[in-house]
């Protein structure tokens, strides 16, 4: 069972990952319009590399946040195991 400690890190964690994901679609979108942009581009790879390094910590520290083939599974399955990532009281 989980500790308090454990879900708040958790929550924050799963915050983090959606708020730069948020922002390398809101950045990709803008790139779309304006490719040239080089400043976008380095927030854009920026961004994308810190949401990679929260994504990473995520799976290790609480397991995959999504199947087919993105993350791996220690035994027994873990996709399984609630709460699901979209499940974090959002």
């Amino acid at each position: 069972m989980s500790s308090d400690h454990d879900k708040v890190s958790r929550e924050k964690l799963i915050r983090a990952i959606q708020e730069y994901e948020f922002a390398a679609i809101e950045l990709n979108l803008y790139l779309d319009n304006f490719p040239r942009s080089k400043e976008a581009l380095e927030d854009y790879n920026y961004i994308t590399k810190e949401l990679n390094k929260l994504k990473a910590r995520y799976v290790r520290d609480f397991g995959p946040l999504s199947n087919f083939g993105e993350d791996v599974s220690d035994f027994p399955w873990q996709w399984v195991d609630e709460p699901w990532p979209w499940e974090c009281g959002y």
